[in-house]
């Protein structure tokens, strides 16, 4: 079984200590599903569905189902209640329940516009139905994640008092498949736990889930109702064999029937323990598991994940390659890839850094590992012989000690000694590349084949390091900042909706040109900056005039605050006070957040020549934006990833430019940032300061390919915010999205900083994740092929926590 740590966060799983503790996974290569048949007669109005669902495969040729209430019989007249994964076109990962019509067409259906292409964590769905109810739009109900959707691309209601094909005596359901005249297909691949069915009742996400109130995430509770005749409940957690998996935990005996469901040790065994939960329990580490992610394969079509995520096929002989959904910078870690077919190039197996985005082949950058099929290893393109050749059968075992910065391979159980020391600092996972074959992966979520090393763990959430923001009540991410969509009164108006006082507020106004208007607690209340705007600081009494305990007042400008107008509020929380700051040659004024990364630092320019200002975070930041107040100047940001001999401006749509007396040509260091004789004899100036904070805020980069299926980018938190701008391609504005604004993927609505424009929701530029972001926009403003692009996001909730988007 798999080894882990003892880091467990106390309530964080369920209020009252509610874990769950096995999943089943459903392979549609083996056909897999459920199935039982009714042995009497339910409610045909009322009924409920529960279950958390991880995704699998997310291309495939047909829908996906997570149940089906009867046989489809295309001969009879009745309505089928159904919940669907669309799989294929337009309607591609949208989310369908509703009843289907054999014969005549649909009723009561509810296609989402919203997608669910998430395979790094766990959704919850409920979908319930009352057809006695007056209300038509009450009569069918979906819910994601605790929320009700409320937004639908086909929304038919059944008619009043309609008899559903449902808890009939010899009726036939299925879950993970469709059940077409008696027989199953269209299935389902990928996890599934905690199912409920209630026959007679139709509920909401309450009676099966809450608020966690330590980490303010989605989790499941345990449903304590009556289920009525043909209700069940199925926790997958008898695994003394495949005819137990399927058993019925509600009391009623409403087994059902495991259909090509392994318990075979090995790559098809199905019983995981990769759960929506955190829990320590008998030495588990109960939770969610790391799975190959198919949104981040090198190259494009050449390799194919399925089996819930966990095998990588490539036949095509095209090199590419495929890594996991969870990176890790600390801490010890074991992996076993199976090498189930190799071809005639065997694949290649190791480790690989989040930054590496584009890579085709493990070992061809200074930030990837590997061990090749014929014994050798390589790292930074060079290749030396190592261990024992491997073939089809033999089990890879791969420990990466991030602490120790070593690596090491294993055939069938034996070392092959240390391949690797002094690994690159950064955020790893496993992976694999191909040109011919097949692996199988195993994270630790079934039992491993062989006993990792000592103090190895499984790459799971359980067992990533506690962040600093996010693992409690009052330190959730939203208690340093923030997105707020508000309505304007034309008046006076308070924000108060935040968990914090703001030191910055950024305002945009949504439906009609103005700039945007930043104020913050350093320079004052009522004193402006718009970063679409050379313009020096103004103070106007009728902007934002006040920052409180929970938000901040405005008067009527209209910028912020027009009558009828709509807004979106971007906050962040420094340290509610100012001190002096001397560690560099100008003294600065600096109001610093060290637990949050974020300063304001308020100063007076040199006169001429170079300087250094303190910026109070204790670490060097990865992002300052500077501006002179009292000068009509530009505004300057400095990127990590582009260097300190390179700047953008916040308010124009140019390139980066190289100016080695911007920056001084010298990296920020933990005390100071360094400002070159270009920035000298501006005034008075004030600078944002960024520190990356690991599970709350990132500053990278990533490299456009140019296509529809674009780059994911790690993060290692649920986006709240996210500002982007093209590096190398001038004519490009800057970008900001948020999910207050876009609460569902797809994401489309955006504001630029570089301009006044209203917002435009003409371009989906792509997906905010659980882990991360996708890029699915092949405009040049994200995703030009070859060109850099720099970006800061902010978190709604740490990976360790989060839910699937």
């Amino acid at each position: 079984m798999s080894v882990i740590g003892s880091n467990i966060l106390a309530g964080s799983s369920g209020q009252g200590g509610y874990f769950l503790t096995n999943s089943l996974r459903f392979r549609s290569s083996a056909s897999a599903n459920l199935s039982r048949t009714n042995t009497a007669t339910g409610d045909s109005q009322k009924f409920t569905w529960s279950g958390w669902v991880k995704r699998g495969l997310l291309t495939s040729a047909s829908d996906q189902f997570l149940f089906c209430s009867d046989n489809f019989n295309t001969s009879s007249n009745r309505f089928v209640f159904q919940i669907i994964l669309k799989l294929s076109g337009a309607e591609a990962d949208t989310l369908v329940v509703g009843l289907e019509n054999s014969v005549s067409g649909t009723d009561g259906v509810k296609r989402t516009t919203q997608v669910f292409r998430d395979p790094s964590a766990w959704y919850h769905i409920v979908a319930s139905v009352d057809t006695t109810q007056a209300t038509a739009a009450n009569r069918v109900k979906v819910y994601v994640n605790g929320v009700e959707v409320t937004a639908f691309a086909v929304n038919t209601n059944p008619n009043q008092n309609a008899n559903v094909s449902i808890n009939q005596n010899g009726g036939t359901p299925r879950i993970g498949a469709f059940n077409l005249n008696g027989s199953p297909q269209r299935y389902f691949d990928g996890y599934m736990t905690e199912v409920n069915f209630i026959d007679g009742q139709q509920l909401t996400p309450s009676s099966f889930g809450e608020t966690s109130t330590t980490t303010g995430v989605w989790i499941p509770k345990k449903y304590t109702g009556t289920y009525g005749t043909n209700g069940f409940y199925l926790p997958f957690t008898n695994t003394a064999s495949t005819s137990t998996l399927g058993n019925d935990f509600s009391g009623n005996g409403n087994n059902w029937t495991t259909n090509n469901i392994s318990l075979t040790a090995g790559s098809t065994y199905d019983s995981m323990t990769d759960v929506p939960t955190l829990a320590e329990l008998s030495g588990n580490g109960n939770s969610n598991y790391a799975v190959f992610n198919p949104l981040q394969i090198i190259t494009t079509g050449q390799v194919t994940v399925t089996n819930g995520n966990l095998t990588a096929s490539n036949t095509s002989g095209g090199d590419s390659n495929i890594r996991g959904t969870i990176f890790a910078s600390t801490g010890k870690w074991y992996a076993e890839l199976t090498i189930t077919t190799a071809g005639s190039n065997y694949p290649t197996v190791g480790i690989i850094e989040a930054t590496e985005q584009n890579l085709t082949y493990l070992g061809a950058t200074a930030k990837s590992y590997c061990y090749t099929g014929g014994g050798s290893k390589g790292n930074n393109n060079s290749f030396t012989s190592y261990g024992a050749s491997y073939t089809t059968g033999d089990v890879i075992g791969v420990a990466y000690d991030a602490t120790n910065a070593t690596l090491t391979f294993y055939k069938n159980g034996t070392s092959q000694g240390t391949a690797f020391t002094g690994v690159t600092a950064g955020s790893y996972t496993f992976a694999c590349s191909t040109l011919t074959g097949t692996i199988n992966i195993n994270f630790g979520q079934r039992p491993f084949a062989y006993t990792p090393p000592t103090g190895f763990v499984a790459l799971n959430t359980f067992n990533l390091p506690t962040p600093t923001i996010g693992a409690t009540a009052s330190t959730t991410a939203n208690k340093y900042m923030d997105a707020t969509t508000y309505s304007g009164n034309g008046g006076t108006q308070s924000i108060t909706s935040l968990g914090f006082q703001p030191d910055l507020v950024w305002v945009k106004r949504r439906d009609a040109v103005a700039s945007h208007n930043l104020v913050d607690a350093v320079r004052g209340a009522s004193k402006i900056l718009y970063s679409d705007a050379t313009t020096a600081e103004i103070t106007d009494s009728n902007d934002i005039n006040a920052f409180n305990s929970n938000g901040w007042t405005m008067g009527l400008n209209t910028d912020v605050n027009a009558s009828g107008g709509t807004y979106v509020g971007w906050t962040w929380r420094g340290a509610n006070a100012t001190v002096s700051n001397t560690a560099g040659t100008i003294t600065s004024t600096v109001s610093a957040n060290t637990t949050a990364g974020f300063s304001i630092v308020t100063f007076t320019s040199q006169a001429s020549g170079s300087s250094t200002i303190g910026h109070g975070l204790g670490v060097a930041p990865r992002m300052v934006i500077w501006k002179s107040r009292t000068d009509s100047t530009a505004w300057v940001l400095y990127h990590a990833d582009l260097g300190a001999d390179k700047y953008l401006n916040l308010n124009n749509t140019n390139a980066s430019v190289t100016a080695v007396n911007v920056w001084n040509n010298t990296a920020p260091t933990s005390t100071v940032f360094s400002t070159g004789s270009d920035l000298a004899n501006y005034g008075n100036i004030v600078a944002y300061c960024f520190a990356q904070v690991a599970g709350y805020s990132a500053f990278g980069s990533y490299t456009g390919n140019g296509s529809t299926d674009g780059t994911f980018i790690f993060t290692g938190f649920r986006p709240r915010f996210i500002m982007f701008k093209n590096a190398t391609t001038g004519s490009t504005n800057w970008q900001i999205n948020d999910s207050a604004r876009d609460t569902y993927n797809v994401v489309n609505k955006r504001l630029a900083p570089s301009n006044s424009d209203a917002e435009a929701t003409n371009f989906d530029f792509g997906d905010f994740l659980s882990n991360g972001f996708k890029i699915r926009q092949t405009d040049q403003t994200w995703n030009k092929n070859g060109d850099t692009y720099i970006y800061m996001a902010f978190a709604e909730s740490p990976f360790k926590f989060a839910n699937a988007r």
